[in-house]
């Protein structure tokens, strides 16, 4: 006997392989479109903010997490101590993890408000 192989039988083979792929083609699509829609953003998003932090220095005004306003008097490794307001001559001092701050502001914008 000799081996015989029907010509539907591979036609019909090689159609499950093709439908299976696809079937996957929307997974793999809704991947995609999750990356470029949500991941990258926000891993760009993150970068900014680091540099943010890293280019933080004396005397910049910035916006806390809470919306707290102020002017930073000292930088440590993972703290900031910002200068709130002054009372009687004094400095109102607020000590606040790097990572709370929000925004740097351009200068002179405290005094404007």
């Amino acid at each position: 006997m000799s081996a015989f192989v029907l010509p539907g039988l591979v036609l019909a083979q090689a159609s499950d392989t093709a439908s299976s792929l696809m079937g996957m083609a929307p997974i793999a699509l809704m991947f995609v479109v999750l990356y470029f829609l949500m991941i990258r953003p926000q891993m760009k998003r993150q970068k900014e903010h680091k540099a943010l932090l890293a280019a933080l220095a004396k005397g910049d005004e910035v916006v806390g997490a809470g919306g707290v306003l102020g002017k930073v008097v000292k930088v440590a490794d993972n703290y900031v101590t910002v200068e709130v307001s002054e009372l009687a001559d004094k400095p109102v001092e607020v000590i606040m993890q790097k990572a709370s701050v929000t925004a740097v502001l351009p200068k002179g914008t405290i005094k404007a408000l």
